[in-house]
């Protein structure tokens, strides 16, 4: 497989959704999900990131949570919309769709983030605890070893849920979209027509991924807390054994904020200099990781996640041409239309310069 063909990337990225794509642009965000009578339907929308309007966001680890928390945030509204497609067995029913309320989706985001922070914080936390206190280990929370343990059940806990739930016949169809967004996104960055065919040799792991974010969180959670617990003493919070372990995971969650910051740095850093063997090293397991969350796409896979991908593209080009009859097509707060092959949609002669990462 091909891998990245230049040493630029774009600020274009994307999610996978249930039989479709997500794709955000600086200023679009358009979610394409293949139809039970397999045509395409896009929904998009204009966007505007909080960092757009509070420059201070944009700091180097300030970046990294924003850009965490609006991923969340597009994330849970475009499994939605996906899934609303997928419901509507005729046009009838299409009637009858309801879109979630931002309480629905705020809730939702609460519940995702609980369940993450219990499973993967609290939970290899407690697990430390009652090893220790087991005999299987003898370990003080004052030790880095204690958290060095701590983060490598993290890490198994993260590789076993990742490796069980793709074991899901959706799920592994969530994870070929997947490596059709990376395709995708593979081939505008290398200057190329967006045609499946042009896509479709491209390999499905990028080093910017979400999937290798989420191990580089891991790995930096476990120099922090490591670093952080003996020197300021965050393990001697209160004198009551379970109070105190019950506030230090309190301070885990809330230190994880930064660590994601971190994670994000990192990536970055690493993914603009791929051309340099130790980046190349250090961002390797990343991608090691990414083989459990992509599969290799079919070619209508790719066809929906060109159509996304082409969509934002377009509406990009659009708001930079101020006449009316363009206007009418990026004021209104969603849209949607529908295409029976990604040729209905006509090329769009846009170049990764003009939305390069940064």
């Amino acid at each position: 497989m091909m891998q990245q063909p230049s040493g630029q990337f774009t600020s274009i990225g994307g999610q996978a959704v249930l039989e479709g794509v997500m794709m955000r642009s600086p200023h679009f965000i358009a979610v394409a999900v293949r139809k039970p009578d397999q045509k395409i339907v896009i929904q998009y929308q204009p966007y505007q990131s909080v960092m757009g309007r509070y420059s201070l966001l944009k700091k180097p680890l300030l970046r990294g949570v924003v850009t965490l928390i609006e991923s969340m945030i597009q994330g849970v509204d475009a499994l939605s919309y996906s899934a609303q497609v997928l419901s509507a067995s005729d046009a009838d029913s299409k009637n009858v769709k309801q879109e979630l309320s931002s309480l629905a989706i705020a809730f939702s985001i609460l519940s995702a983030f609980l369940f993450g922070m219990g499973l993967f914080v609290a939970l290899p936390h407690l697990l430390t605890v009652w090893l220790s206190s087991w005999g299987a280990v003898e370990l003080s929370t004052a030790s880095p070893g204690f958290h060095a343990l701590d983060g490598l059940l993290k890490m198994a806990i993260l590789l076993a849920y990742v490796y069980l739930i793709s074991l899901m016949k959706d799920i592994k169809r969530v994870f070929q979209y997947h490596g059709a967004e990376h395709k995708s996104i593979y081939a505008f960055e290398a200057g190329e027509d967006l045609t499946v065919e042009n896509a479709r040799k491209y390999t499905t792991l990028h080093p910017r991924c979400g999937t290798s974010f989420l191990l580089f969180l891991v790995v930096i959670s476990i120099v922090v807390f490591s670093v952080l617990f003996p020197l300021f003493k965050l393990n001697e919070l209160t004198s009551t054994p379970f109070l105190n372990h019950l506030l230090m995971i309190l301070v885990k969650m809330v230190l994880m904020f930064p660590v994601a910051g971190l994670a994000y740095e990192f990536i970055k850093a690493c993914a603009f200099r791929m051309d340099q063997p130790v980046f190349r090293a250090l961002i390797f397991p990343g991608l090691v990781l990414q083989r459990l969350t992509t599969r290799e796409p079919d070619d209508d896979q790719l066809e929906v996640a060109l159509a996304s991908l082409r969509q934002v593209l377009k509406l990009e080009k659009l708001s930079r041409d101020s006449s009316p009859s363009k206007s009418v097509v990026l004021e209104s707060a969603k849209n949607e239309i529908e295409v029976s092959q990604l040729s209905e949609l006509h090329p769009v002669d846009a170049k990764v310069a003009e939305f390069a990462e940064v």
